[in-house]
């Protein structure tokens, strides 16, 4: 509490330069009345009072102003100071701004009250036309320095209020910048996972059958996937860290993939998987002609290719089938592939496969199902696409 207490530089500024002016004006004998009941020095008691209390003008002003109104009724019991009085303006101006919201709406019109009945009062009093420069002085003394300081808070809130708003923008503005970061880093990483994953699976499946089995046949076939992957992993890298190192804010022109790329997707497919025993079909129902917006083709074509990575990986001998059925607002992925034991090697999975194709249809407003189907012992990934505005205004990668 005494911390609170402490005076502000400028109060005792004030308050020394209200004290000393006060002083000079005694000791030179300048007063503007004669001394109604305290006539001499008396008049410096309620100089000091009011001198003290503007140490109090910021950490208690409404204390200040009423002891302020005592000190000023005492004043004019002896033979004035302007000091004095100039003082308790500046008590009244720093208890609206310095004061409570409901001292700063009060203090106005108290003041104007108080104007009223002392206008009314010193007129009924003396009956003279002077009487009434009485009442206009004390309205000076209230009203003028309570208006003062009720447009000096007004302003002072409002500088506020704009720094609070400004403050909230840039909040705002960075919580946005976090946003588009984190979103952006996600796409990348399922561009990367997406575009690599299936590489790097055929590699390391085909560099351990190449190791296990002691056939130069066979260890020339699995050496020859294993650099078709590798050109083509390394190229879809060099691709991305394009896109990462370019520095201008705006994307690298690349050729993204479509539909009509399928027949090549799952030639490499085959190529990948037939040492494994895998067979692949595709089956596409969109229609001669079908037009489909740009992000809709893009996450049906990473899906299939990930759901062919998967199958690569996972998936016992047998056929896996792409199935692709165009509604009038929507678009059907549906890839199955045989689920249970397979014999030869295994690449490891860490599941962000689903994580990103899940991510990328709901980042389209569709539905996606990934997991075994009964009794048909397959596993069956299943997309379902819109196609209309409400999908396309998303704008996967």
């Amino acid at each position: 509490m005494i911390a609170s207490l402490r005076p502000h530089r400028v109060d005792v500024l004030i308050a020394a330069a209200g004290l000393l002016g006060g002083l000079c004006l005694w000791s030179v004998g300048l007063h503007f009345q004669g001394g109604l009941l305290l006539p001499g020095a008396w008049v410096l008691v309620p100089l000091a009072v009011t001198a003290g209390l503007e140490l109090l003008r910021r950490t208690a002003p409404p204390a200040a102003l009423g002891t302020g109104v005592v000190a000023l009724v005492a004043d004019q019991l002896t033979t004035g100071s302007v000091a004095t009085v100039l003082m308790f303006t500046d008590l009244v101006y720093a208890s609206v701004v310095y004061g409570s919201p409901a001292a700063a709406r009060r203090i106005p019109w108290v003041t104007v009250l108080v104007s009223v009945a002392a206008l009314i009062g010193f007129a009924a009093w003396f009956r003279t036309v002077d009487s009434l420069i009485h009442g206009i002085a004390v309205g000076l003394v209230s009203i003028a320095p309570a208006t003062t300081g009720v447009l000096v808070r007004n302003h002072r809130d409002a500088a506020e209020a704009a720094r609070l708003r400004a403050a909230q923008t840039a909040l705002l503005a960075e919580m946005d910048r976090v946003q588009a970061v984190t979103a952006e880093r996600a796409r990348m990483a399922r561009e990367l996972h997406d575009v690599v994953a299936g590489h790097l699976s055929a590699i390391a499946i085909h560099a351990t059958a190449a190791l296990s089995l002691n056939e130069e046949r066979t260890s020339r076939e699995a050496l020859t996937v294993i650099r078709e992957n590798s050109v083509a992993g390394l190229a879809e890298m060099r691709r991305l860290i394009g896109l990462l190192r370019d520095g201008s804010g705006r994307r690298a022109p690349t050729v993204t993939p479509t539909l009509d790329a399928l027949d090549t997707l799952l030639e490499q497919a085959r190529t990948n998987g037939a040492p494994n025993g895998l067979r692949f079909t595709l089956d596409d129902g969109r229609g001669a002609g079908t037009a489909l917006p740009a992000p809709v083709e893009l996450a049906a074509y990473r899906i299939v290719q990930e759901s062919l990575t998967n199958a690569f990986k996972h998936a016992s001998p047998g056929t896996v089938t792409v199935e692709l059925r165009h509604a009038e607002d929507s678009l059907t992925v549906r890839i199955s592939s045989p689920y249970g034991d397979r014999p030869g090697p295994r690449a490891p999975g860490s599941g962000a496969g689903l994580v990103g194709m899940r991510e990328r249809v709901a980042l389209l407003g569709g539905e996606f199902t990934a997991g075994p189907e009964d009794p048909g012992g397959s596993w069956v990934v299943r997309a379902l696409l819109p196609t209309t505005e409400r999908g396309e205004g998303s704008g996967t990668s």
